[in-house]
C-alpha cells in the first residue's frame, strides 16, 4: 500500500469528506445528558447510513434503560479470511460550557488556517472518521480487507454504562484477533505512537449539607457550620502537602514499570518548557519527588473536576450556603482494583466528614482497572513498522494518564489484542472550548487504517 494512497483520496474527494465530517460535528451528541438523546440517536442512525454503502451489516441497539443511548455494531466480512479487526470508537462529546468562552459555535464547525473547530472535532468523531474514511477509500479501491466489526457507542465521556450492559451478551458477536481504537495522541512534535497502556478511570459526587438554607453570615458566621469551608478541608484532606495521596490502602498494590517500559516513557515524553508552553502551566502538580514521568504514566491520582458552593456572580453576596457539591475522579493504575480503592476513599471521607454536616456520596461510576500491554508483541513489531512508513522517525510507546475505560472489557470479551494508536495533540483541546483537530491529522488517520489494515490483511 502506498503511503500517499489516503492523502490523495482526501484531496480527490475533499468536499464529500468533509461534509460528512462536519454533518456528524452538528449533532451535539452530549451522551450524558438526557436532552441530547435524540441527538445520540440521530447520530447512530446518520453513521449506520454511512457505513452501509461500504459493505457493513449495521445493526442500532437501543436496550430499554434509564438512559438508552444507542449503540452501534457493523460487521463487513473479509476478502482474506484469517483475521478479524474490531474498530471501537465514540460518538459522544463533552458538554460545550463554558459556552462563553468558544470563539466559533461548538457545533458549527468552522475550518480556519487547516484545522476544524467543533465539539468533537478530535475526540473522537475527527479520529473515528479520519479511520472510517480510510476503510472507505480501500473498499473503494477495491483492496483486500480483513473482516472488520465497528463498534461504536455514545457513552464514553460518562462511563459506557450502556455497552458495559451489552458487552457481555455480545460476546460471541465481538469477537476478534485485533482490537484497534483511534483515540489516543501522538507524541511530541506529532511523531507517531503507540499507546502501550492506559490508566482506570472512576468518578463520583460529594455532597456536604448544612443549614436548610443560607444564612446571613453575619448574623449566623461563628455559628453554623460552613459546607464551602467544610469542603475545602475535606477535599484537602485527600493529600498531604508533597501532593501524595493521603488515603490508607489507595496505593497498596501498584504495580511499577519495568525499566524498559520506564525508559520507553521517557523518550515520549514531553519537556517541563514544551509543556508549560502548551498548558500554560509547568507540571509540578502531584507527587513532589517523582518525576513527570512517573506521575504522569505510571501513579495514580485523586483530581477534584469541580467545586459549587453558594454565590459566584459580581460583588459580594455574604452568605454562609447550605451545600456544596464536588465533582472527584481518580485514574488508577495496573495493581489496582476499583472496588478496593473507592472503598478506600469512601472511608476516608466518612472519617474525616467535618462535623455538623451531612456527608453523602453519589453518581458513584467505578470504572474500570489500568492496564499495560507487553512491548515484544509481534502485533505491536507490526504497527511500528507501519509508522516508520508513514513518520521517518519511528514509533514511539506512551503510557497514556488519560482513559478509555471499556477497552479493558472489550479486550477480555473479544479476545482481540489492542492496538490503541491517536493523532491527537495539546493543541487539539479536547475537553476544553475552542476544541480542535488538523486536516494533516485526520489525513494520519485515513493513512493509518489504510496502511495497518492492509498490513494485517497481507500478514493474515
Amino acid at each position: 500500500m502506498d503511503t500517499t494512497f489516503a492523502t490523495r483520496y482526501f484531496e480527490a474527494h475533499r468536499e464529500a469528506v468533509l461534509g460528512d465530517w462536519f454533518e456528524l460535528l452538528r449533532l451535539p451528541t452530549v451522551g450524558a445528558d438526557p436532552r441530547r438523546l435524540g441527538d445520540c440517536a440521530r447520530a447512530a442512525a446518520w453513521l449506520k447510513r454511512f457505513l452501509k454503502p461500504m459493505g457493513f451489516d449495521v445493526e442500532i441497539l437501543s436496550p430499554e434503560s434509564a438512559h438508552p443511548v444507542p449503540v452501534l455494531l457493523a460487521e463487513r466480512p473479509g476478502e482474506c479470511p484469517g483475521l478479524t479487526v474490531l474498530f471501537y470508537g465514540h460518538y459522544d462529546v463533552q458538554p460545550e460550557d463554558p459556552l462563553a468562552e468558544w470563539e466559533t459555535p461548538p457545533f458549527e464547525p468552522t475550518l480556519i488556517d487547516g484545522r476544524v473547530y467543533a465539539r468533537g472535532a478530535q475526540d473522537n468523531k475527527g479520529q473515528v472518521m479520519g479511520f472510517l474514511m480510510g476503510v472507505k477509500a480501500l473498499a473503494e479501491a477495491g483492496q483486500p480487507l480483513p473482516t472488520l466489526k465497528v463498534l461504536l457507542e455514545g457513552q464514553e465521556e460518562s462511563g459506557s454504562e450502556v455497552l458495559s450492559s451489552l458487552a457481555p451478551s455480545l460476546a460471541s458477536r465481538l469477537q476478534a484477533d485485533v482490537l484497534m481504537a483511534c483515540d489516543s495522541s501522538s507524541g511530541p512534535g506529532k511523531q507517531p505512537a503507540i499507546t502501550a497502556g492506559l490508566r482506570g478511570v472512576q468518578h463520583f459526587t460529594v455532597t456536604l449539607k448544612g443549614p436548610s438554607h443560607d444564612l446571613h453570615s453575619g448574623v449566623h458566621g461563628g455559628l453554623a457550620p460552613n459546607p464551602a469551608q467544610g469542603m475545602a478541608h475535606l477535599l484537602a484532606s485527600l493529600h498531604h502537602a508533597d501532593g501524595t495521596i493521603a488515603v490508607k490502602g489507595f496505593c497498596d498494590h501498584i504495580e511499577p514499570p519495568t525499566d524498559e517500559e520506564y525508559a520507553q516513557a521517557v523518550k515520549a515524553a514531553v519537556s517541563a518548557e514544551q509543556y508549560a508552553a502548551e498548558t500554560g502551566c509547568p507540571p509540578v502538580g502531584g507527587a513532589q519527588g517523582e518525576d513527570a514521568v512517573m506521575r504522569g504514566c505510571f501513579l495514580p491520582t485523586i483530581e477534584v473536576n469541580g467545586v459549587h458552593s453558594g454565590y459566584g456572580g459580581p460583588g459580594s453576596k455574604t452568605v454562609i450556603p447550605s451545600v456544596a457539591v464536588a465533582k472527584v475522579s481518580t485514574r488508577l493504575v495496573p495493581g489496582q482494583m476499583p472496588p478496593d480503592v473507592f472503598e478506600a476513599i469512601r472511608q476516608h471521607l466518612g472519617a474525616h466528614g467535618p462535623h455538623g454536616l451531612k456527608l453523602t456520596v453519589s453518581d458513584v461510576y467505578l470504572g474500570a482497572p489500568g492496564f499495560r500491554l507487553p512491548l515484544a508483541s509481534p502485533l505491536f513489531r507490526l504497527a511500528a513498522d507501519v509508522l516508520g512508513q508513514m513518520d521517518a522517525r519511528g514509533a514511539l510507546f506512551r503510557w497514556e494518564g488519560a482513559s478509555i475505560p471499556i477497552v479493558s472489557t472489550l479486550r477480555h470479551i473479544s479476545g482481540a489484542a489492542p492496538l490503541l494508536v491517536g493523532f491527537g495533540s495539546e493543541e487539539d483541546r479536547i475537553h476544553s472550548p475552542n476544541e480542535s483537530f488538523g486536516l494533516d491529522q485526520f489525513q494520519q488517520a485515513m493513512a493509518w487504517a489504510t496502511l495497518m489494515l492492509s498490513a494485517l490483511t497481507h500478514r493474515s
